[in-house]
Parts: C-alpha cells; sequence; structure tokens
C-alpha cells in the first residue's frame, strides 16, 4: 500500500509539474507574432484593436467565461432551434470571363463569392473545407459549395478579409494557389498565417491599396472585428473589409463585421458609387432574441450598412453554411425581408441568391436607397420580426 501510495504521490507530481509547464509553455508556443512595425491608432506595437471601442468584442457574446460558452454551444445545451445536418446543393458552373462593365456574383457559400467583370474573377474569403477549425476540429459544413472546387474558373483575385478559420481557409488557399497563382490582398499579418503554406500574399494596412491593373485597385478599410487562430494569439494580425475600384463601379466587401461605431461604411461609399456589396447577416444571436454582437452584425444593422453605403445591390452572404451562433438556419434572410420592409426600403436591393445561382448585378444607380433608418427599431417589435428564432 505503501508503495502504491508513493507512486500516485509521484505520478500527481509529475502532472502537477507537467499542468504548470504547459500552462507557461503552451499559451506562448501557441501565440504568434505574425506583424511587427510601429504603433499607429489601431496597433499598440504589440496587437491591433478597433480604435472604435474594443470592449463589445473582448467578451463571449453572452457573457460569463469563453470556456462555458464553447461547452454550451459544442454540447448543444443552449436550448438553440435545430439545423438540418446536410442542405441539399445543385452546384452550378460559372463563366470562364465576364468582360467590360457587366458583373455576375454567385455566392458560393459563407463569405465566399465570386465576382466576375472586367475580365476578372474575383473570390472572397475562399473556403471549401469541410470543418472551419484547427486539426480537424470545428464547426461543420451544413451547405456543399454552390461551385464545386473544380468548376471555379482561373481566379486572378483573392481577398483575405481576416485570419478566423472560417474566412482564411489555409488549404483553399494552398489549392487556389498551385492552380491559379492568384494575386491574394489582405491586412497586415495575415500573409504570415497564409505563407505557412506556401501562398505569397500582399499585405496592407487600412486605408492602403494595392494595384491590380491600371483602373483597378484594391482599397483596404475599416471594420470591426478580432483576429486568432490559438487564442493567446488574439489581434496579432489586422481585420479589414475592402472596397475594388473598378470601371463600372465599385465591389464592396465587408468581411466579418459588427457594426462598431457605424461610419465605416460611409468611409469605405467615400471612394466611389458601390456598385456591388457583400454584407454579413448572420451569427448574430448567441441568447434568445439577440439581435448583433460585437463582433457581428444581424440583419437590423445590416440595414443600417445598406442604407449607409446605398449600393446598387448588396448580397447577404455569411448565413447558412456553417452553424456558428444561436438563430436558426432560415432566420437571418427571413429577418433581413422582414426588417427592409418594415423601415420602407425595396427588399428586392437587399436579397438572399441562391447558392451557385449567378446573379446580374444592376449598373450604378443614381437613386438612393429609399427608407428610413430611423425605423429599424421599431420593426424588431413587429410580428414577423419578434417570431423568429
Amino acid at each position: 500500500m505503501r508503495r502504491v501510495l508513493k507512486l500516485a504521490a509521484t505520478a500527481l507530481l509529475l502532472l502537477t509539474v507537467v499542468a504548470g509547464l504547459a500552462a507557461t509553455i503552451v499559451p506562448r508556443f501557441l501565440d504568434r507574432i505574425y506583424y511587427r512595425g510601429p504603433a499607429t491608432d489601431h496597433f499598440n506595437g504589440s496587437r491591433f484593436f478597433n480604435p472604435d471601442g474594443e470592449d463589445d468584442t473582448a467578451r463571449p457574446p453572452t457573457g460569463g467565461s469563453r470556456a462555458g460558452f464553447l461547452w454550451r454551444f459544442l454540447s448543444g445545451s443552449d436550448g438553440r432551434p435545430p439545423w438540418p445536418d446536410k442542405v441539399t446543393v445543385k452546384p452550378s458552373v460559372p463563366e470562364r470571363r465576364v468582360m467590360g462593365d457587366r458583373m455576375v456574383a454567385t455566392w458560393i457559400g459563407h463569405a465566399t463569392v465570386l465576382v466576375q467583370t472586367q475580365g476578372l474573377n474575383i473570390l472572397t474569403d475562399p473556403i471549401w473545407s469541410d470543418r472551419a477549425g484547427p486539426l480537424g476540429f470545428g464547426p461543420t459544413r451544413v451547405t456543399a459549395p454552390g461551385v464545386r472546387f473544380d468548376d471555379l474558373p482561373k481566379i486572378d483575385l483573392v481577398l483575405v478579409s481576416h485570419n478566423h478559420y472560417d474566412h482564411l481557409d489555409q488549404e483553399t488557399l494552398k489549392r487556389l494557389w498551385q492552380r491559379d497563382r492568384p494575386l491574394v490582398v489582405t491586412s497586415l499579418g495575415n500573409d504570415s498565417v497564409i505563407g505557412q503554406v506556401g501562398v505569397p500574399a500582399r499585405a496592407v494596412d487600412w486605408g492602403q491599396s494595392v494595384v491590380v491593373r491600371p483602373g483597378v485597385e484594391v482599397i483596404v478599410s475599416r471594420n470591426h472585428h478580432w483576429g486568432s487562430r490559438w487564442f493567446a494569439d488574439r489581434n496579432r494580425a489586422l481585420w479589414s473589409a475592402f472596397t475594388i475600384r473598378l470601371p463600372g463601379g465599385n465591389l464592396f466587401f465587408a468581411g466579418d463585421t459588427g457594426l462598431g461605431d457605424g461610419q465605416w461604411p460611409a468611409e469605405a461609399a467615400s471612394h466611389g458609387p458601390v456598385r456591388l456589396a457583400l454584407i454579413p447577416i448572420g451569427a448574430f444571436r448567441f441568447v434568445p432574441a439577440q439581435m448583433a454582437s460585437g463582433s457581428h452584425i444581424g440583419p437590423p444593422d445590416a440595414v443600417r450598412v445598406f442604407s449607409r453605403m446605398a449600393p446598387s445591390r448588396a448580397v447577404p452572404i455569411h448565413w447558412g453554411t456553417f452553424r456558428l451562433s444561436y438563430e436558426a438556419r432560415d432566420t437571418p434572410p427571413r429577418m433581413l425581408s422582414a426588417v427592409m420592409r418594415c423601415a420602407g426600403f425595396d427588399p428586392a436591393r437587399f436579397a438572399p441568391v441562391g447558392l451557385g445561382r449567378p446573379l446580374t448585378v444592376p449598373p450604378v444607380g443614381s437613386q438612393p436607397p429609399r427608407g428610413d433608418e430611423s425605423r429599424i427599431e421599431k420593426c424588431l417589435s413587429s410580428a414577423p420580426v419578434a417570431a423568429l428564432q
């Protein structure tokens, strides 16, 4: 018995030492220095931050501990509405090129959109993987891509908004690079993460731009989010939105974002008329009746972004592909339609498109969206919105 107790004590001591070493070493191992540079109004010399306020992105969306939130989410013990295990999708085969001022957009899933215009094939936050997470963990893809990877036309330009796994998918980026050698544009620090799989990327700061060719440039702009691959490396790389200046009217991609101070949509629109805006509407509800989180805009805030940007057409993204939050799968588009109608906006200008269904984007219009943003808050208590889970 004495021998057993001695062995148990030794094992306990070893476990204590290992745990102590892990608590000291593992966080440093998981941390990464993705970028080094001078301090700015959104970089303190070590980590990036939102200049319009950080509190709403620094804590779990439901309050309490982050571990508790993750456990409730992963165990399904948060009372959330059910999602289907799989959604049937009939993939399409896009055109090889769309020339001149004509513009065609194809939603592939989540924040991945193929935009074709001026002879360019542009892809946003591409992910074809079945899971969005490290080492085979993370949310499982519910909805198959609207375009098979092998049916993609040759990609010329890829935009990567930040380093979360459902937006920066190394496997997909590696496949794209090996096949097409596209120009990859991102914001500071993400080039380091992308480069881990041998893919070069152009990383610039907010307000800076990358020339694609004469008359076409990508402007990296401010939104409101955060970044991390391993928790300990939080905000080591920058998050961003993008405006692509094009002869036929600009393309705006919001990336992944909360509303923050709500001024960034007008800042992006200052670069010229927006022909097409790609605006997220999902992963906004982490408790019943929630309408937005600090990191994500829900449909009401998405309508505010639409109103302030005044695009000719907007496509809702970031919903229905990976289960990331509490709301039912079809709640984001249904709520978007209800809020657009209630606030007096034309719902056809900001409406869902079918997965893999090509949308011909109208030319830049002279009329701003007609509606009343001040009515949105009242719309939230309307029966069609209040009934959605």
